[in-house]
């Protein structure tokens, strides 16, 4: 059974909100691949214990803000 419309017609999300989600996906993405590339260059390195977590975490945000950075950029340009 159909919803009645009213006086409001049911909208999709703001230009804003596709942006930010654009920016999660690719910031979840991002952070994907610098946990793997940057635990095996990490490891390809040498590093071990505290210096590992480090590094490999610092790769994670870099790529993660980095890749969702230009999601989002594309995601407002397609708005």
């Amino acid at each position: 059974m159909p919803v009645p419309g009213g006086m409001y017609q049911n909208q999709g999300p703001s230009c804003f909100d596709k942006m930010k989600m654009g920016f999660m996906i690719g910031f979840c993405v991002g952070m994907a691949s610098g946990g793997l590339f940057g635990g095996f260059t990490a490891l390809r390195y040498g590093a071990r214990g505290r210096e590992l977590v480090h590094s490999v975490g610092k790769v994670m945000l870099q790529g993660g803000g980095t890749f969702g950075t230009f999601m989002a950029i594309g995601t407002g340009i397609r708005c």
